[in-house]
């Protein structure tokens, strides 16, 4: 099961107390000051890790402490800095101040950190002719991990469109299929090979009207695609409910846009899917002469155009690369001044 919503608390560690102590001998029988300064306590550090999918173990273990710093000793003897405190999150894991909402940053890589708390600085000792004080406390927060699935492409669709049977045919996940809608309760992701080249799909659970203000947990999923590159709109060409597939497509392609302008505006293959079935093909003639857009006709039960559809998505995926690596050189150029 993805879990993909964690609220956890989190405490950097103490610093150690500053040491209070007074070396003695026989020309010294005042004593001189020679307390340490006690160390530093360790940071609470996130770090991604791109063998995690969920955020499943935070909802059992939700408070995290780092190590507090040793006191000082005597003979100005430092105190040992507490151990730093590494929290292994997903790829794909925005790291927010809960209180605030504010990104405290956007792990979407493998193998970023960032500290989230800071530890307390450790207490002085006498030694620096003042009174020893005690360490401080490190920092603390109430932190919400929000997971977005880092796919390049999305399968998206209304419940029971064929969308688990595509994934299952095409890649390595095996998504729970049933002829009812809503089998899929999670994002499942899948790896497709093509070319001696691969790509991660997600298929997304079954959307429905209004989805875009909760409706279904619709905003939860629809926020896992924000990160896709291309997008597969699943249609079914024979709805159960005797439904016009071309006003179905509108449907979802309208939460699309309520819900975010940079997800409506990703490239988008159109698949009507289960042409298998009986009426069919006349249903496919009408939704391309109401649906201007290229139509890939596909059977996932038969497995028929699928490899056609890969292929698409595969050049879809590759042109969007090309676009961004064009735009972050146009944008890198525009900025060179400023590196002046």
């Amino acid at each position: 099961m993805l879990i993909d919503q964690a609220k956890i608390y989190i405490e950097g560690g103490q610093g150690g107390k500053g040491c209070n102590s007074l070396f003695k001998d026989i020309y010294n029988r005042l004593g001189v000051p020679d307390g340490g300064r006690g160390g530093d306590g360790g940071d609470i550090v996130f770090i991604s890790d791109p063998n995690l999918q969920t955020l499943l173990d935070f909802r059992y273990n939700q408070h995290y402490k780092a190590e507090d710093g040793s006191h000082g000793g005597s003979n100005r003897k430092t105190g040992r800095r507490g151990k730093d405190l590494k929290i292994k999150v997903p790829i794909g894991t925005i790291v927010k101040d809960e209180s605030t909402g504010f990104v405290i940053r956007d792990l979407d890589q493998s193998g970023l950190t960032v500290v989230a708390a800071k530890g307390g600085a450790g207490g002085v000792g006498n030694s620096r002719h003042r009174e020893a004080s005690e360490g401080e406390r490190g920092g603390s927060l109430t932190i919400l991990l929000e997971l977005k699935l880092v796919a390049e492409a999305g399968i998206i669709g209304f419940p029971n469109a064929g969308k688990s049977t595509i994934i299952s045919r095409i890649s390595g996940a095996h998504s729970k299929i049933a002829p009812y809608p809503f089998t899929t309760k999670s994002p499942q992701l899948g790896m497709v090979s093509i070319d001696e080249e691969s790509f991660a799909v997600a298929d997304m659970p079954g959307l429905i009207e209004g989805a875009h203000e909760g409706r279904g947990l619709g905003d939860r999923f629809l926020r896992h695609i924000e990160r896709t590159r291309v997008l597969v709109h699943v249609v079914d060409a024979v709805p159960p409910d005797g439904s016009d597939p071309a006003e179905n497509f509108r449907k979802l392609e309208k939460e699309l846009s309520l819900y975010s302008d940079s997800v409506a505006l990703k490239p988008r293959i159109v698949v009507l899917n289960k042409m298998d079935l009986a009426g069919a093909d006349a249903a496919l003639k009408k939704f391309k002469k109401k649906v201007k857009e290229k139509v890939f006709a596909v059977s996932a039960a038969e497995g028929e155009g699928l490899k056609e559809m890969v292929k698409e998505i595969h050049k879809r995926i590759k042109d969007a690369k090309k676009d961004q690596k064009a735009y972050d050189k146009d944008r890198d150029e525009s900025l060179d001044w400023l590196r002046e």
